[in-house]
């Protein structure tokens, strides 16, 4: 059944070969001459398959555990440095006709406030994203047909692209709705998204099909498959995920490779980023329900090991984690975060009444994002708002083999410091830019090439003499 190139969602994510997978690991957790070997691969930086990280993730020996953290430290270092990408959601409607076990916008559910934006509604929350300092949007928005069709989305990011407030500007808007059509597909890319988002939640299709009893969702194969059909519509950058306490997290952990590894194959590029949320408390859900959670200690080495499968793959960690816990897992893999978000429809620009709750799910991490970019920096890393390899047409394979033939630091070194340097100049509290500029200052030595550098000390120079959007 198992096939890597195969386009059936059951055979490239069979059943079989992650149970297979799963035993295999359990028998050798504590094979030292196994973990040695896959460890010995894995420092070749290329990625190793699911069955060889699942082993990774099940061993029990102390001192190789200590080597997958190092290892995993290590390579997010090597390919993504000390930046970490900054983004927002912006949650754009809650109408949905799905029936999801876990979703407070599941359609039975009759006293949460639904919501839909206006265009004039999104204009305010995306003044208020630009007046916080953001470029990049993560778009998000219930099922629902009547009132969220497509022609809606496009409407929604077309407005959005449009709206230039002050220095303020989002340069990237990625989309993270229910799966559809190629020809859908096709008008996103046509309206210029950058990554676009899909959720598995679950890779066990039994499991999946109870947590999804009505609505389109429902549909396992429709779902799994989704990336194919994005990528068939010109979308270059596809973004994969679970939520991790709905089902086994063994189970999912080798899935989520799995479809990594088909797109590659299949695709010939793997997906842009990976994301790992977890299940959290929301109106008219209780985590309590679900069994399956996991605790902080495996939650960081989740990610240590799918940063050690898939070393080019951005990752995502949101405000559903806490601070404390996005500190850890910074170290060991993650590449992207949001910062002062909310999961409401609406609240940026004014805050949303408590009788008139439409959050998906609560945030643990509540900081602004002046103060999630100044905690960054205090720990040396570089708070990134940069759009350029988007913007520059460096998306999918494109992007991916510059990443892997460590071109990509030429880039994204100066951009991140240019993008920061406006951040601070037109966003950022007095202590803030007094923290930033000094590790701007500090990161410039980073940058080897002296003409870049020299370019980039010129453009910083013209950052604050009031110029805006330069990138390499």
């Amino acid at each position: 059944m198992y096939n890597v190139m195969s386009s059936k969602a059951e055979e490239f994510i069979s059943h079989e070969e992650i149970l297979e997978s799963l035993s295999y690991a359990e028998k050798n957790k504590n094979n030292r001459e196994l973990i040695n070997e896959i460890l010995t691969k894995a420092r070749e930086k290329k990625g190793i398959t699911h069955r060889e990280a699942a082993v990774l993730l099940d061993c029990e020996l102390e001192d190789k555990n200590q080597e997958i953290y190092a290892l995993a430290e290590q390579i997010k270092k090597d390919f993504y440095g000390n930046r970490i990408v900054m983004f927002a959601p912006l949650y754009l409607s809650n109408y949905c006709v799905n029936g999801c076990a876990y979703c407070p916008y599941h359609a039975r559910n009759k006293h949460i406030a639904r919501k839909k934006l206006t265009q004039e509604e999104i204009i305010k929350e995306v003044t208020a994203l630009q007046d916080m300092g953001h470029k990049r949007l993560a778009l998000e928005a219930g099922e629902d047909p009547v009132h969220n069709p497509i022609e809606y989305i496009l409407e929604c990011i077309k407005t959005i692209y449009g709206i230039k407030h002050k220095n303020g500007a989002i340069r990237r808007v990625n989309v993270n709705i229910a799966a559809t059509t190629v020809e859908n597909y096709r008008k996103l890319k046509d309206a210029g998204i950058g990554t676009y988002i899909l959720f598995q939640e679950t890779y066990h299709k039994e499991s999946y099909e109870k947590l999804h009893p009505t609505g389109p969702k429902h549909d396992y194969v429709y779902h799994t498959e989704a990336m194919d059909r994005a990528m068939d519509g010109g979308i270059d950058d596809v973004g994969l995920g679970v939520l991790f306490g709905l089902n086994n997290y063994r189970y999912d952990f080798t899935g989520i490779l799995m479809h990594a590894e088909h797109l590659e194959a299949y695709k010939g590029v793997g997906p842009h980023t990976i994301s790992v949320p977890r299940l959290r408390r929301a109106d008219d859900i209780d985590p309590d329900a679900f069994d399956n959670g996991i605790s902080d200690e495996m939650f960081a080495k989740i990610v240590a090991c799918i940063r050690i499968a898939v070393p080019y793959t951005g990752m995502i960690v949101s405000t559903r984690e806490s601070q404390k816990c996005r500190e850890k897992v910074l170290h060991l893999g993650i590449s992207q975060i949001s910062g002062g978000s909310k999961t409401s429809v609406g609240g940026y620009a004014e805050p949303e009444p408590e009788e008139e709750n439409s959050a998906q799910f609560d945030v643990s991490d509540n900081r602004t994002l002046d103060e999630v970019v100044r905690w960054l920096m205090e720990m040396d890393y570089v708070p990134s708002f940069c759009t350029a390899c988007y913007r520059e047409g460096r998306t999918g394979d494109r992007f991916m083999s510059l990443l892997k033939s460590g071109q990509i630091v030429n880039c994204c070194h100066p951009n991140a410091l240019m993008t920061l340097k406006e951040y601070l100049e037109d966003y950022a509290s007095e202590k803030t830019r007094e923290i930033g500029d000094k590790l701007i200052e500090k990161e410039l030595d980073v940058i080897t090439n002296p003409k870049v550098k020299d370019k980039v000390k010129e453009y910083l120079a013209n950052i604050h003499s009031g110029e805006r959007d330069f990138r390499f």
